[in-house]
Formats: structure tokens, C-alpha cells, sequence
């Protein structure tokens, strides 16, 4: 059956500008400060980490406010993004966004705007994205319980989003810890993000089976989808940086042995979750080959190659800081050049996308969710 196509749209036009464009900002920002900490030091790269950065707060800046002039022209499509349950947790997008931009200019930004420049913005930008992060937690949840109507069946990675970003302020809070003062704001500050850390941590936990046993029973995602999967590898890579994060400044700020229990924290914790972490990028990958065999176009889902994978870079590089291992020193060498070849596609394609007025245009029909392949649906298909 021939479809009729979508109408292009300009490529300044906002109106379907959703909250899914915050990708772009987060899988930036990730590679900066993910290659910050690489093993190997290589001469000029610190360079242009510090310009993907400035990139990565140019693209969130001309964002807020496209999203601002979307809110304030097309409010009726703004409500419809919040009332749709397949667009609705990419609000979640909003709050890693601004977290990941503020830990980017203590991690790199402070070689071109001054150290006390980047503290106070990743103060800024640390305060409003916990904020959003755990207004987004609560509602979109919420939202998907009175107002979306979701079944067990259509879970998908998309629905972990706004369940992960208190764990991204639990990763970037601890390097503002030393700026504070010494004391009950120093520990304060660390046990918040500590707290955030079990928030979203238990969130997840709840979450998850839901996603694995859809991936398990549900049959394959629609191919715009699949790239979905390495979402899964958020939640993973960042609550091990954030135990890594917490080891790296808790000496000195909580009594003993609550110290040393952080530290032993990032190893016991950090190590069996990033084998997980590994057998999901294995099982997600395999998915992705097949989508693309079967078509698999460029679409804005293609960013979730990007910040997931960046954040176990990040895990991982903390597992060499603390076990001193180059078993994950090399992991993250690696991972790493995973994530600049799926950061440059992205990029590419969004680029290509936007020219030909592709990725603004109203968005087409939602592919269905297959059915999962039994007997009676096999001995019935069409050949």
C-alpha cells in the first residue's frame, strides 16, 4: 500500500520541536567529558574536548529557547508531547541535558571560562536539573498512570528516561563537593547525591523487568525503535560513575568507616553492574544489526548510541581509577571510540535530517508493537 508522504518543514520551524532534541545536548556533552578522563593522554585532545563542550552549550542554549518560543506558539502541541505516553518521559531528556552541560564545564570548561566561572554555572545548571529531573520522575510516572492508558506490552526503553536523571545529579553532584564548605555542607551535598542515587536506582530496578520481559515475549521493536535498547545502558554506566564519584570525595567529608565504605562501594558495586552493562550492549548491538538488514532508517533515536554508551566510558573509567586494572582501562579506550563514531553519525544524519526538513516535519503513524510469534500467528502469516 502506497502512504502518502509528509509534509516537509522549514528548517527553523519549531512547532514539533519536542523534548527528544535534548539528545543532541546530552550524547554532546558526554563526549567532552568522557574523553577528559581517558587513560592515555593524547597530545591536543584536550582541545577539543573543551570545543565539543562549548558545542554541546551552544546547542542546549539555541534549545531552551526553541523549546521556549514552541511552549509560548504551539502550547496545544506542547500538551499533546506531555499527553503522549511515546513522547512524554523524553522530558527526562530536559534534566540530563542541563546536568550534563554543568558537569562539562567543571570536567573541561574551566580551561576557557575560569574555574570560578565553571563552578558557578555547573551550580546553576546542577540545581536546575536535579529540580526538573525529580519534577519529571514524579509526573511522568504519574502521567502514565491516570492520563496515558500503557499496557505491560508496550513497555520500552524510553520509559527508564525520567527515571534516570536523578541518577545523572548523583554522578555530577560529588565534583562540587570540594567548593562547598568544609563541613555540614560538604556532607550534605554528598549524601543528597547519595540519596538521589537510591531514588533513581530503585526506580530502575522497578522498571527494568518490565523492559526485559517486553524484549523477551513482545517479539522485536519496531525498527525506529531499536536503537532504544542501548538506553537500558544508562542507568547502568552512570550509577557506576556516580559510586565512583562518591568514593573519589567522600575521605575527609563523612567520618569513618563510612569513607572507606564508599570506596569499597565503587568495586562491589561497580563490577558485576558493568558486566551486566556488557551483556546488554551485546544483546542490544545484535538487535540493531538486525534492524538494520531489515531498513533501519536515521531517525532522532539513533542519539541513544550516544550518552548511554558515553556513560559506561565514564563507569568504567572510574572501575581503572579504583581497582587500577588496565582490564578497564582498555574497556574504556574502546567504548569510547564506539561513542565519537556513533556521536559523528548522529551528527550527520541530524544534520542531513534538518536540511531536508525531515526531523521537524509532523511526525508520521506510530509503527504498531508486534505481536509476539507463536504457532498460531506463524502457521497464519502471510508468504
Amino acid at each position: 500500500m502506497v502512504t502518502a508522504a509528509r509534509p516537509l518543514a522549514h528548517p527553523l520551524s519549531v512547532r514539533h520541536l519536542g523534548p527528544t532534541w535534548y539528545a543532541t545536548v546530552m550524547g554532546t556533552a558526554v563526549v567532552a567529558t568522557a574523553g577528559a578522563s581517558l587513560p592515555p593522554h593524547v597530545p591536543g585532545l584536550r582541545g577539543v574536548l573543551v570545543g565539543v563542550w562549548a558545542l554541546s552549550l551552544a546547542l542546549l542554549l539555541v534549545l531552551l529557547a526553541g523549546r521556549a518560543v514552541h511552549w509560548y506558539r504551539h502550547r496545544d502541541q506542547a500538551r499533546a508531547h506531555l499527553l503522549d505516553p511515546a513522547t512524554a518521559p523524553f522530558y527526562g531528556c530536559l534534566a540530563m541535558a542541563l546536568l550534563a552541560v554543568g558537569g562539562g564545564a567543571l570536567t573541561v570548561g574551566r580551561d576557557v571560562i575560569g574555574l570560578r566561572a565553571a563552578v558557578a554555572l555547573d551550580a546553576v545548571l546542577f540545581t536546575a536539573g536535579t529540580a526538573t529531573g525529580l519534577a519529571a520522575a514524579v509526573a511522568v510516572p504519574y502521567l502514565m498512570a491516570v492520563r496515558h492508558r500503557v499496557e505491560p506490552g508496550q513497555a520500552t526503553p524510553v520509559w527508564l528516561l525520567p527515571l534516570v536523571a536523578p541518577m545523572v545529579s548523583a554522578a555530577v553532584g560529588p565534583p562540587l563537593v570540594p567548593y562547598l564548605p568544609p563541613g555540614q555542607a560538604r556532607e550534605t551535598m554528598l549524601l543528597v547525591c547519595f540519596a538521589l542515587f537510591g531514588l533513581s536506582l530503585l526506580a530502575t530496578l522497578v522498571m527494568l523487568p518490565l523492559v526485559f520481559a517486553r524484549s523477551l515475549t513482545g517479539g522485536p521493536l519496531p525498527l525506529a525503535l531499536t536503537p532504544t535498547l542501548f538506553l537500558v545502558l544508562g542507568p547502568l554506566g552512570q550509577s557506576t560513575t556516580a559510586v565512583g564519584a562518591f568514593a573519589d570525595v567522600a575521605p575527609g567529608v563523612v567520618p569513618e568507616p563510612y569513607g572507606e565504605g564508599f570506596g569499597a562501594l565503587a568495586v562491589l558495586y561497580g563490577v558485576p553492574v558493568m558486566g551486566f552493562a556488557l551483556l546488554w550492549f551485546c544483546l542490544a548491538a545484535a538487535h540493531v544489526l538486525r534492524a538494520r538488514r531489515h531498513g533501519m532508517r536515521f531517525s532522532m533515536t539513533w542519539w541513544s548510541f550516544t550518552f548511554p554508551v558515553g556513560t559506561c566510558v565514564t563507569g568504567a573509567e572510574a572501575l581503572a581509577r579504583h581497582t587500577g586494572l588496565v582490564a578497564y582501562g582498555g574497556p574504556a579506550v574502546v567504548l569510547y571510540a564506539v561513542l565519537v563514531a556513533a556521536w559523528v553519525t548522529a551528527v550527520v544524519g541530524t544534520a542531513r535530517g534538518l536540511l531536508r526538513g525531515e526531523l521537524l516535519a509532523a511526525p508520521g503513524p506510530v509503527p504498531a508493537v508486534p505481536r509476539p510469534v507463536t504457532a498460531r500467528t506463524t502457521s497464519g502469516a502471510v508468504r
